[in-house]
């Protein structure tokens, strides 16, 4: 597998995907605060409807125009617009000085003149790299490989192009007019030292300290008046120069080469470079010197009036007199820094006219609108047709992957100009949803009439009871109204966070899909440190450049600088959430269409105020008076939903706390008029403060001298320079009023606090405090009966109560259950048992639950009785000879503990060892038969080995074999042929007798010496 390269994106890490089921899925604000601790992590996440969920697309296709707006991809990047607006700077530059800028290239890349303009400047400047000779070094920094003297090219086109540029930059436009002298002898004196002419200002310090000096010098009316032109007309010689027409002014960025995504002609923007009416000018041709001159109105052509250097005063060196074609200001090519070696070919602008044109402020960028006017079908046919274009395949064989690193590619690349449109901003209210909705042009049919009324409709999300969006009064296109998106491939939105650091939600009806990007919102300051760190020069032109929505950046670049970054691709059906202050930017894969709808949830408040006072440093305006939304909830607190009362109340608290401090203050300074006023009843732009830009609602302060202008009373200084007593100190609502309003909704939002109290207390009680089972179940009967809504203690309560339940169950079981003889796992542990261990831990469970169960004191007693009876079964276990009363004794216990116990299974073995022991020695008080013998020993095969077992059956083996082998003998001894003798018998049956055993042949040849003796004895009678 090859290695990605350096420079290529890698994307970040995936959010969060969530499949709701249909039950989650009925209810969105339940299941958005359900995701909520997950997403809000990432920022972003994605939602998968559930199958079969898909509502039809209603908008009305044929009535669907718009304008989209023109995107040119390495614009949006800021350090790429950085790097472009550099360019612009040197191109227009040198295109005011006559001369066309032409980007080199170095080892066949273009050369990256703000990277080494940059790099030189942090060195130390130009003359200190070439004195420390750093150029070497530069060049590896700059990505070049060492040893092929690039360094040595470097410093030839950064003296060529940028040198001149910083001169200008630093202030030094001219030389001084001693230095200027001096200059001029030597170059008659050596007319080599002319090819040196421009190194000349960069090698004394004496000559630019001379030059700061007297960088304008003063001139009388009688100079200004004196025009070379003149003196030339007299000597009847003609100059001219080179017109040059305004559209062949060079456009740098045009002629890198570009990509656009339709043929349409392409206004220029012009550079304009003088601001007085153009002047009646006579023709001039150029002469063999290619002196320049300008022609005045034909009025006293006095031959005395002659045309002067504004920096040495010297009308002498006629050759080397540049006349400015801005100004009419004539120079000494020598008197300017840094000198020219020659006379420029087309229009040149002398030092002051070039600062005027270069120190003019910079537009604030902003997308242009197309010139046509598109129906969906035609953005669609557009849309397919660049993108097979571009990637030299059908629309849909192109991976999203290649898509994705393509766009980074594309927004950092200078030298590619790709423009692409995006159809962004539609108002839904105008053309019609892509939902249906009720009364509209769209028929829905009756299977799909359950949309109508979806929570997850979007022209019903926004405005649902949950929302605290339906409290206020006017209808927010993109906010409360959806707005509609027709993406093509490439076409994006930049970094942002929403309205009011808002949530919001999009959906993709159809079309391919829409790559995102998402910060946390604890990241969004240290997105924009990263960002204003990175492109400072965007910032300083437009401090509130991320509210534009015109700027992107790498997320690579930004998870470089420790910013977390998320990602995913939203397809077609898919919904994507953001949450508050999280930033988000992205791009469209291809043509699609999607739908988006800001909304609020109770837990934003807190959000949402924060917001307005960062919007009033901003001086950003609001899409809505946050106070007023409060007030108009307050006012409703009767029908108030109870949740979000609770939550109005902290935030009037707060409102009403730095009003009373801002009306205080005001009347310390020497307001006293006061009168009310219904801010309510006024547009939002005939309220906002002159100062912050913020919607006045609770108070402001105006003066009769300024009618129609107001401020907030956190910009008191700022309306006008008259005395405060004449300032009249407008209010909504007086802090009587406020007060009362502020008592209803805590009326209101008691019942709900005082039960997310109880339940917050009862979550947190130890030890003996903790309340029993009965109660937690009172906790949730109220939380349903009441319609409290589904929240982060809400769903903590449930939760502990169904694991205090599922314990409770489980520990009464244990206490209740006997121990079964059948269903067994093996070593004595029923499939459904729970081990000792698991036991421990269980009770250990039980009490760190946050509720108190009656049976954890009976469990923690069982499992301490289980543990004596472990230890009681380790002692029997050890016994040499174990008694089976005491071993039988242990068992019988263990019945009552419904848990496994690993000490049954031995207790078991132990007991049939103890058993046949019992047996072997019970047998043992009188002699063993042979098949008494062989039953023990058979028995106490199948018995697990132990100590006193292994003897006892040792000793049975030996006592059977010896009484085999007499009983053997025995039956040899009496079928002995010819017959033994008595003595014979009678001593091997004497022997006989010591085996403590049953022998049945060993008796017989007892009895057969007892009656051969008597037969004997009876035969001596006889004789």
């Amino acid at each position: 597998m090859s290695q990605p390269r350096p420079d290529e994106f890698q994307p970040p890490p995936e959010c969060p995907v969530f499949e709701p089921s249909w039950e989650e899925f009925r209810d969105p604000y339940s299941f958005i605060n359900k995701i909520r601790p997950i997403a809000e992590r990432t920022g972003i996440c994605k939602v998968r409807p559930p199958p079969g969920w898909q509502p039809p697309f209603a908008c009305d296709v044929d009535r669907l125009h718009f304008v989209p707006r023109i995107q040119r991809l390495n614009e949006l990047e800021a350090q790429t617009r950085v790097k472009l607006n550099f360019l612009d700077q040197i191109a227009k530059f040198w295109d005011l000085q006559g001369c066309a800028l032409k980007i080199p290239h170095v080892e066949r890349k273009i050369l990256d003149l703000y990277k080494l303009n940059k790099l030189v400047a942090e060195d130390g400047g130009f003359d200190l790299v070439c004195t420390e000779r750093r150029w070497t070094k530069i060049a590896m920094t700059m990505g070049f490989a060492p040893g092929k003297a690039v360094g040595s090219h470097l410093r030839v086109h950064y003296e060529k192009i940028l040198y001149p540029y910083n001169l200008f930059q630093s202030g030094a436009h001219l030389l001084a007019p001693e230095a200027a002298s001096k200059l001029k002898l030597c170059l008659e004196a050596d007319p080599e030292l002319e090819k040196c002419v421009q190194k000349a200002e960069g090698t004394g310090s004496d000559i630019t300290a001379d030059t700061n000096e007297l960088q304008t010098p003063p001139t009388s009316p009688d100079t200004h008046s004196a025009r070379r032109a003149k003196r030339m007309k007299c000597e009847a010689v003609c100059v001219k120069t080179e017109p040059v027409e305004p559209g062949d002014r060079p456009n740098l960025r045009r002629r890198m080469g570009s990509f656009v995504a339709k043929q349409e002609p392409e206004k220029e923007i012009l550079i304009p470079v003088k601001q007085e009416p153009e002047e009646i000018k006579e023709p001039i041709i150029e002469d063999k010197l290619k002196s320049r001159y300008k022609k005045p109105p034909p009025v006293l052509p006095s031959p005395v009036d002659l045309v002067i250097c504004l920096v040495c005063g010297s009308g002498g060196d006629e050759e080397r007199l540049l006349l400015c074609d801005g100004c009419d200001d004539s120079y000494h090519t020598f008197c300017l820094i840094p000198p020219l070696p020659e006379i420029p070919k087309g229009d040149w602008r002398c030092p002051k006219c070039l600062a005027q044109e270069c120190n003019k402020p910079h537009e604030a960028f902003g997308f242009e609108q197309a010139y046509r006017d598109y129906s969906l079908r035609a953005f669609g046919q557009m849309a397919d047709a660049f993108k097979s274009d571009y990637f030299n395949m059908p629309v849909h064989m192109v991976p999203t992957e290649l898509v994705e690193k393509e766009f980074w590619r594309l927004v950092g690349a200078i030298e590619e100009d790709v423009t692409v449109e995006y159809g962004a901003d539609i108002a839904s209210k105008e053309f019609g949803s892509g939902f249906p909705i009720p009364n509209g042009r769209f028929k829905v049919s009756p299977e799909d009439e359950k949309y109508l009324q979806c929570g997850w409709n979007l022209n019903n999300l926004a405005m649902m009871n949950p929302s605290v969006l339906t409290h206020v009064t006017a209808d927010i296109c993109g906010m409360t109204l959806p707005w509609l998106y027709v993406g093509m491939c490439f076409s994006s939105f930049c970094w942002h966070i929403e309205d009011h650091w808002s949530y919001s939600i999009n959906y993709l009806h159809w079309g391919e899909p829409k790559t995102w990007y998402g910060a946390p919102g604890f990241a969004a300051e240290q997105l924009e440190e990263v960002m204003r760190k990175l492109a400072p020069e965007l910032f300083e032109s437009q401090p509130d450049l991320l509210h534009q929505l015109v700027t992107i950046m790498n997320p690579n670049t930004l998870m470089a600088h420790g910013v977390p970054i998320y990602r995913t691709n939203q397809c077609a059906g898919e919904f994507v959430i953001t949450f508050p202050r999280a930033y988000h930017s992205g791009f469209n894969q291809g043509f699609n269409f999607a739908e988006a709808v800001n909304f609020c949830t109770v837990d934003w408040m807190p959000l949402g105020r924060r917001c307005v006072d960062h919007y009033r440093l901003l001086h950003r305006y609001n899409v809505f008076s946050h106070d007023e939304m409060v007030c108009n909830m307050a006012s409703k607190a009767g029908t108030l939903d109870v949740v979000l009362a609770s939550a109005v109340h902290k935030d009037m608290m707060s409102m009403i706390r730095e009003e009373q401090e801002l009306r205080d203050k005001v009347k310390k300074m020497g307001v006293s008029l006061c009168r009310e006023a219904r801010y309510d009843h006024l547009q939002d732009d005939e309220r906002q403060c002159s100062r912050c830009r913020t919607t006045c609602f609770l108070s402001a302060l105006t003066c009769p001298c300024s009618p129609g202008v107001l401020v907030c009373l956190h910009h008191v200084s700022h309306l006008c320079s008259c005395p405060l007593s004449r300032y009249t100190l407008n209010f909504r609502y007086s802090l009587d009023d406020l007060l009362p309003m502020m008592e209803a909704v805590k009326h209101r939002a008691q019942m709900y606090d005082d039960w997310a109290s109880n339940v917050s207390e009862t979550l947190e009680a130890k030890l003996e405090k903790k309340k029993g089972l009965p109660v937690f179940r009172s906790l949730l009967s109220q939380s349903e009966s009441k319609l409290f809504p589904e929240n982060d203690l809400l769903r903590r309560l449930r939760i502990v109560a169904s694991d205090a339940e599922k314990c409770s169950a489980v520990a009464q079981q244990l206490l209740n259950g006997k121990r079964q003889t059948r269903n067994r796992c093996g070593n004595g542990k029923s499939c459904s048992q729970l081990s000792v261990e698991e036991l421990r831990s269980f009770v250990r469970q039980l009490y760190n639950l946050s509720c108190s169960l009656p049976q954890a004191p009976k469990l923690k007693e069982l499992l301490n009785r289980i543990e004596d009876f472990q230890q009681h079964s380790e002692k029997v276990l050890l016994d040499e000879r174990p008694s089976v009363t005491e071993i039988q004794s242990l068992l019988d216990v263990s019945f009552d503990f419904d848990v496994g116990l690993p000490e049954l299974p031995r207790l078991r073995e132990l007991l049939e060892q103890a058993r046949w022991l019992e047996g072997v020695q019970s047998a043992g008080k009188q002699p063993l038969s042979l098949e008494t013998l062989r039953r023990l020993i058979d028995q106490g095969v199948g018995l697990t080995s132990h100590r006193s077992l292994e003897r006892d059956m040792a000793r049975l083996q030996e006592l059977l074999n010896v009484s085999e082998s007499w009983e053997e003998r025995a039956g040899r001894l009496m079928n002995a042929r010819p017959p033994l003798s008595i003595e014979t018998l009678s001593a091997a049956a004497e022997k006989a007798t010591m085996v403590s055993a049953h022998l049945p042949n060993c008796l017989l040849l007892k009895d057969s010496i007892r009656r051969a003796r008597a037969w004997l004895q009876e035969a001596e009678e006889i004789q």
